[in-house]
């Protein structure tokens, strides 16, 4: 069966679930655009150092650090639906406020608040995803997140270029406004997940959430593994994600995260218009349609990674992906090496390089991100391993954008993409020792992976059934099974 008929039975909340988290996500993606080109002119206007244009781009990086450090607590303090909330009225909110600064402490100010948004829904989503998803689309509605944060990347880039003319910046940043409003009117209508109202006690509102989005499944089996899961994990706080079985997981999950960021991605997104100004472009419609073709071209990528991560697994998706970016790394650092006159060919397989990075990091690791932020922990951990691994990631985000313009006016693009590559290869042997392939396996059943040393059992098969034999019932809890 086809993901697309795995999807058309799906039942509406779940479909709903997963349409809010990816207005959220092109809400994100438009933001990480826009700044690129809004930058153009804000710079023009404030007459903005190199040092000051990073300052900009990296307060709303920053905001996102603080939001995802506090945005696993928050999930579990007040619920997933009540952050989800929350956050599209603050995206509306601060985006508007961007919009109106009429200084550069005040632009800084709204991009700070409008990151700490961003990073709590970076936490929050995958989350809120994870939990209200069948197990047999669950990889794809998750990676249904990457899908719009690409698409929002694109409209980003488009928007700048459509208001270029005029240099119209305000209108580029507070456009996030619309869709804001679009989630919030969605979000407002949706429960909680299951899972969370059994953490919080409410057997019954478990039950009606449940039996919404999987109609056909045992809901009380369900409710009691949910249970007997909570019941088991001790603490839920950070203390036991540093301590064995679940430290191997932290680690993993916090390494993944770094990875994902520090290997460059959002050096290209934020800084598209500079790297190609350094290849010999020129002109806005090369400096900003050049960007939202790369993301294209990304997307589609998205696409086939969104049909294999649930059938071909999630290790092999992951892989490739960063193998791409590996290749594409070394193409970019002869390209700069051989460039002392760009043109011709050389800014051919300059924008190609850019294009094959950009692919590969959208098929692999920024698709698997979400997949794994949303699998990797039991519940009462999950919001806070999808922290640690996001404030990670946010903190290699603000690495990179607060140095890379610094790196390619003192490295060049070869010493610049020769440090990229380098990480590049580090992530793939890190991802290929640490990651698990959890494809078709529920997420009660995962936990015992990191119970078992970062090992499944021999006896552990996905979604296999239970043994009749009664006398092997600890195997079988050991095994994950049900």
């Amino acid at each position: 069966m086809s993901i697309l008929q795995d999807l058309r039975q799906t039942p509406r909340l779940g479909l709903l679930v997963g349409g809010a988290a990816a207005t959220i996500g092109v809400i994100y993606g438009y933001d990480m655009s826009n700044i690129a080109g809004a930058l153009l002119f804000i710079a023009k206007q404030f007459n903005l150092s190199t040092s000051e244009q990073e300052l900009v781009t990296t307060a709303v990086v920053a905001g996102e650090v603080i939001g995802a450090l506090v945005g696993g607590w928050l999930s579990n303090r007040i619920g997933r639906k009540a952050c989800m909330v929350g956050l599209a009225v603050g995206y509306a909110a601060f985006a508007i406020l961007s919009a109106m600064a009429n200084d550069v402490p005040t632009l800084l100010v709204a991009r700070l608040l409008l990151g700490l948004t961003i990073g709590i829904s970076v936490v929050v989503v995958p989350v809120f995803v994870a939990e209200s998803a069948p197990a047999k689309v669950r990889g794809a509605l998750l990676v249904a997140y990457q899908v719009a944060t690409v698409f929002g990347i694109i409209v980003g880039y488009l928007a700048a270029y459509a208001l270029s003319g005029t240099g119209s910046w305000r209108w580029m940043l507070g456009l996030a406004a619309i869709p804001a409003v679009i989630v919030l009117a969605v979000v407002i209508k949706l429960p909680d997940t299951a899972r969370w109202y059994m953490m919080r006690g409410r057997t019954a509102d478990a039950r009606r959430t449940l039996a919404a989005i999987e109609p056909a499944a045992d809901v009380d089996a369900e409710l009691s593994e949910m249970q007997r899961a909570i019941s088991d994990e001790r603490g839920g706080g950070f203390r036991e994600m540093m301590r064995s079985p679940y430290l191997r997981a932290t680690v993993f999950v916090v390494g993944l995260g770094f990875f994902i960021q520090i290997t460059g991605i959002n050096a290209v997104v934020y800084y598209s218009p500079r790297i190609f100004e350094a290849m010999g472009f020129t002109g806005n419609a090369a400096l900003l349609l050049l960007p939202a073709v790369v993301q294209v071209a990304s997307l589609l990528a998205v696409f086939v990674s969104l049909s294999l991560v649930d059938r071909l697994g999630r290790r092999p998706v992951l892989l490739t992906g960063i193998g791409m970016m590996v290749a594409a790394n070394v193409l970019l650092v002869g390209v700069f090496m051989a460039g002392q006159n760009f043109g011709g060919l050389l800014t051919v397989l300059g924008f190609l390089g850019v294009l094959l990075f950009t692919v590969g990091f959208t098929f692999g690791f920024g698709a698997l991100v979400w997949v794994y932020a949303g699998e990797s922990f039991p519940s009462r951990l999950r919001s806070l391993g999808a922290s640690a691994m996001l404030t990670s990631d946010l903190v290699a985000n603000v690495l990179v954008a607060a140095f890379f313009l610094t790196m390619l006016q003192r490295l060049g693009g070869a010493g610049t993409f020769a440090v990229f590559g380098v990480l590049a290869v580090l992530g793939f042997f890190f991802v290929r020792k640490y990651a698990p392939e959890t494809k078709g396996r529920q997420l009660e059943e995962i936990q015992h992976y990191w119970e078992n040393g970062g090992k499944w059992p021999a006896s552990a098969e996905p979604t296999a059934a239970p043994d009749p034999d009664p006398t092997r019932a600890d195997d079988l809890v050991q095994a994950g099974r049900p």
